[in-house]
């Protein structure tokens, strides 16, 4: 079986909702470290308070990786390429 051929068969029901799952929980937990990100990275915008707890340049690079990796989450979510090729 050559491997376009299997990339062009169906998947089952229970792949598919596996695939749905995973890509909604990518979907969501993307959005939850790119907000975490935002928040770290642009603290001063959120209040005196926070800005005095938080005003520190780690919590900025932190923030920018916490944005970076939550991009790539909903990009995995996006692509739904879940199963390895054998």
């Amino acid at each position: 079986m050559a491997l376009e051929e299997f990339e062009k068969e169906e998947q089952s029901d229970r792949n598919k909702g596996y695939v749905l799952m995973k890509s909604i929980m990518d979907y969501g937990m993307g959005l939850l470290w790119m907000g975490m990100g935002v928040f770290l990275t642009f603290v001063k915008y959120f209040g005196e308070e926070f800005a005095q707890r938080f005003n520190d340049p780690w919590f900025k690079a932190l923030g920018v990786v916490c944005i970076v990796y939550g991009a790539f989450r909903i990009y995995r979510g996006y692509k739904k390429n879940y199963f390895r090729e054998r």
